[in-house]
């Protein structure tokens, strides 16, 4: 480690200072390179020379920036000069902690301490119902709701490195887990929306915003409003017949912005919406620039809200600039949402990630765009962790103080700011899904590490989609998979050997499940009733117990950075899974003893699940959970 003697202005940052040692990421001594801090508006500027550094910033989360800038260069020359432009004004992670897993205080510290380094700014919790708000108890139950006083705890830590915590709800859809409890029934539309123009709706809206902005510092909040297709089509149709959903939406964006008004917030909103609601493409579903922007549409929309746009998949740069100059129209620059694809599967995508992420920020760039956001979501129960996301903001990072990013400065960087010299291994994760039959990059999000687990052994809904290619292909990739992570884990700090064990674990079991279906619907064909005697005994047992080991080792890590709140999901699909698994074994040798005469879930031809890439079948992006593991509905 570089040791250093920091003197200068340092008023601001010095609390931030003392964190970083405190948690090992810099070390001070008055025998250390004496280092001179200057604080002046401008570029951010870094120096060596004859033994005596210089560090020159504006903001306080530029001077951690050059810190670790300094640091990284320290280790291997006596002599630099770095000069940076910062990009954005607005720089960092929005983290999911609706989707089940509510990440522990101590996890987002850790993750705050990895964004000083890196030079960003802006944190934002997105929290459908996961937050304390006072007398509504059915509010977040047993989801694992942050307190207030957890809340203040994260912003306090923050503060220290100039990061701005940024709460994130929802004031219209997306509430289905708040809505499902009785006191919501008067202000329900329907189950994932709230009823516009019930006065009670209001009052409860209010007390969310309260309770959501009342921890932090920050006077900004942004309130929502994405993917409300079914405004105004529940009962609130039924009270008031049909109504243009576009102006229903202004009239409940004005009536919350009353709200934010009246305790001088700065709300932000996402913008689909009204793209979706003003288009004259009603089948498009995400920025159609088919809209009617006509002044006098434009005039209807309140002008007080900054809006977000959301893409997490467009891979041309000129597509985000037209969107971009559309948002325009509204009268302010966007914020950019990207994406770190961390959801729909077992593993994260990093190919969509990189493919769609340098196109986007350098249209933010190149339109002026000053605020950017990397989306971490959850959907269908955080199967992957949040922290496997890291790369992904190390490359948001990057775009910050660069024109061009490549992952060699990837690479350097994320090891100087993480300490983790994991780079490669955590991108390298989206081996998992990138199985042989993948186009590279995986823009489709083909997801098998999560269809070809939870599948039914003896149902075999994606069976179809293994034959062939895969069923002789899959098993070897995996093997290697699991060896290469069984190496990540033995070189890896906790809590990142957890994660390289849970995708050793999930690999040797996808080496066996990935094909065993077709296995078994060959035996059965064939008849060999001893071999298949032989998979009951010795095969299918193997595989229980590599589940529960899979079980175990994501519970590990799930437990030491989640709340245990959300747990309970996975721990029922596992214990799914090993019973389907026992009962698969207790089928199989009641046929292969004589007790049954025939296997009618195996009598069944297996058909594609979806019919579109008969060609390139292990393409496909299946659904969530309750779709993969049966035909027959969950619920």
């Amino acid at each position: 480690m570089v040791n250093m003697h920091i003197y200068g202005d340092i008023r601001q940052v010095e609390d931030g200072i003392r964190e970083l040692v405190r948690i090992g990421k810099l070390g001070l001594s008055d025998e250390g390179i004496p280092v001179q801090v200057i604080r002046r508006s401008g570029n951010i500027l870094i120096s060596l020379e004859d033994g005596k550094g210089r560090v020159e910033f504006d903001e306080p989360h530029h001077f951690f920036r050059a810190i670790g800038l300094f640091i990284e260069h320290a280790q291997t020359t006596d002599r630099f000069n770095l000069t940076e432009q910062p990009r954005f004004d607005f720089n960092g992670p929005m983290l999911d902690v609706s989707r089940n897993a509510v990440l522990k205080v101590e996890t987002v510290k850790q993750m705050i301490g990895y964004m000083a380094l890196m030079g960003l700014n802006g944190l934002m919790l997105y929290a459908e119902d996961t937050y304390e708000i006072p007398n509504q108890p059915y509010f977040g139950y047993m989801r694992g709701r942050y307190t207030l006083e957890e809340l203040k705890e994260l912003d306090d830590y923050a503060v220290q490195f100039g990061i701005e915590i940024v709460p994130c709800i929802q004031t219209l859809a997306h509430l289905a887990q708040a809505l499902k409890w009785p006191f919501a029934s008067k202000i329900r539309d329907n189950h994932d929306i709230l009823l516009v123009g019930e006065p009670e709706t209001y009052v409860f809206i209010e007390e969310m915003i309260v309770a959501a902005t009342a921890p932090f510092r920050s006077k900004r909040i942004h309130i929502g409003m994405d993917e409300s297709f079914g405004l105004g089509l529940g009962r609130y149709l039924e009270q008031h017949g049909y109504r243009e959903r576009f102006a229903i939406m202004n009239e409940h964006v004005g009536q919350v912005l009353e709200i934010t008004r009246k305790y001088g917030l700065k709300p932000m909103i996402w913008s689909d919406m009204y793209f979706h609601f003003l288009s004259s493409d009603k089948h498009a579903f995400h920025y159609s620039l088919n809209v009617d922007f006509s002044k006098e549409r434009l005039e209807q929309i309140p002008d007080d809200v900054q809006f977000v746009y959301w893409d997490y998949g467009n891979r041309d740069q000129s597509a985000h600039e037209r969107i971009m100059a559309k948002h325009k129209e509204f009268g302010s620059s966007p914020i950019f949402a990207g994406g770190i694809h961390i959801w729909g599967s077992m593993s994260p995508n990093y190919g969509k990630t990189w493919m769609s992420s340098h196109p986007a920020l350098l249209a933010c760039k190149k339109e002026g765009v000053r605020e950017v956001l990397a989306t971490a979501w959850g959907d269908n129960g955080q199967e992957t962790n949040h922290l496997v996301m890291l790369p992904g903001l190390q490359l948001f990072a990057e775009h910050g103080y660069s024109d061009e990013v490549d992952d060699n400065t990837l690479r350097r960087r994320f090891e100087a700011c993480t300490g983790l010299d994991l780079f490669d291994e955590l991108v390298g994760l989206k081996a998992m899904d990138e199985v042989p039959g993948v186009e590279p990059g995986n823009h489709y999000m083909a997801n098998p590490s999560k269809y070809l687990l939870w599948q039914d052994v003896m149902l075999g809904l994606f069976d179809k989609h293994v034959e062939g290619e895969g069923e002789s292909r899959l098993p070897q990739h995996y093997e290697s998979m699991a060896k290469q992570w069984r190496e990540c884990r033995l070189k890896s700090p906790t809590p990142f050997d957890h994660i390289f064990c849970v995708y050793e674990q999930l690999s040797k079991t996808l080496a066996v499940k990935a094909t065993i279906g077709l296995e078994i619907a060959r035996l059965y064909r064939e008849e060999r009733r001893e071999e298949l005697s032989e998979m009951a005994l010795t095969v299918l047992p193997a595989l229980h117990r590599q589940v529960d080991e899979l079980r175990i080792a994501h519970r590990t890590l799930w437990m030491s950075t989640y709340k245990p709140f959300g747990w309970e999901v996975l721990d029922i699909r596992y214990g799914g899974l090993m019973a389907r698994i026992s009962s698969a074994e207790q089928r199989i040798l009641d046929y292969a003893e004589g007790r049954e005469s025939r296997l009618e879930e195996l009598e069944c031809e297996r058909l594609l699940f979806e019919q579109g890439s008969p060609d390139r079948p292990l393409t496909l992006n299946a659904p969530g959970y309750h779709r993969i593991v049966s035909a027959s509905p969950l619920s």
